[in-house]
């Protein structure tokens, strides 16, 4: 009898184990998920106590907020600048729904406007800075361009690989995927997403993971690395461009513009008081030489008239 209540116990601690391990947050490696005693696994990004739902993709704004801690504790320790005023990395602030609030700022009171994707859209400046709202980024272009080969896939083929990657790996609705155009070694994809419902994923957050991916950093918990194949053959991806457009232009075109203009303007006024200076010079110079012609010619006329009879 206790051989067999042995066997049992172990089995139960085997099974107990099992379940422990599977308690991982699939979509988000960021997490710390523990089990409770019903048997539920709930997962936390980390360093907060916002908890995902790993059934699908987490936002961009949280993922940006949980990388950027372990960084800044271990190597930026006494430099919280080099995280965060710089273009497209920094500790953003989220709202509770886990998108980006409109308005970011560093420590150091820096303030800029940011889309839904997280890219900043405005001038930066001081706190006073208003962002009246979070603009939507509707439109992704990704330009992917893939290794050399002897000879280039059939376009419906990489259409048709890159769509199921799309849809299985990041959960994006067929709807969204606007177009695939494939020219070797160049691949444009547009993701087009004007308005989506509550359960679809994001296209930024497609984007995120889909960077991550060919970067070799991907946020899913698992050591495995991104593998696109067509027909049986690697599509293997070295190079992306991300294009972000959204519904309103951005703020600081025009700013940007007049500055410009205002420099071409400044240059062109240089340029031509230079000219105008040289102009004034050069007709001083000539106007002297005559002068100085001038009198020579009436001296010689003088000389002349003198040594007449």
């Amino acid at each position: 009898m206790e051989p067999l209540f042995g066997v049992l116990l172990g089995l139960i601690l085997a099974v107990a184990s099992s379940a422990q391990n599977n308690c991982t947050c699939v979509t988000n490696k960021w997490t710390v998920c523990a089990q409770d005693d019903s048997g539920n696994c709930t997962c936390t990004l980390v360093g907060s106590n916002r908890e995902v739902d790993c059934s699908t993709l987490t936002s961009k704004c949280l993922l940006m907020k949980a990388e950027m801690i372990p960084l800044k504790e271990k190597c930026f320790q006494g430099h919280p600048h080099g995280l965060l005023d710089s273009d497209g990395i920094y500790n953003p602030d989220c709202e509770d729904s886990g998108i980006f609030k409109a308005r970011q700022c560093n420590p150091t009171d820096t303030c800029w406007c940011v889309n839904t994707a997280g890219v900043r859209r405005s001038e930066k400046g001081d706190k006073s800075l208003s962002c009246s709202e979070l603009v939507r980024t509707n439109l992704i272009y990704l330009e992917l361009i893939h290794k050399k080969r002897s000879s280039a896939f059939d376009v419906p083929d990489v259409r048709n690989a890159l769509k199921h990657l799309f849809e299985s790996r990041y959960k994006l609705h067929p709807k969204y995927i606007a177009a695939i155009k494939y020219n070797s070694p160049l691949i444009q994809i547009r993701l087009n997403q004007s308005e989506k419902s509550r359960c679809d994923v994001d296209i930024a957050d497609v984007a995120y993971y889909f960077e991550k991916d060919i970067k070799d950093d991907s946020v899913f918990n698992s050591n495995s690395t991104l593998t696109v194949t067509v027909n049986g053959d690697a599509l293997d991806i070295e190079k992306l461009q991300i294009y972000y457009v959204d519904e309103k232009p951005p703020e600081f075109c025009t700013k940007q513009l007049a500055a410009n203009i205002s420099a071409v303007v400044t240059v062109v006024m240089l340029i031509a008081g230079f000219g105008i200076t040289v102009l004034v010079i050069l007709r001083w110079l000539r106007t002297r030489k005559y002068k100085k012609a001038e009198i020579k010619e009436m001296e010689e006329i003088k000389a002349q008239s003198l040594q007449l009879p």
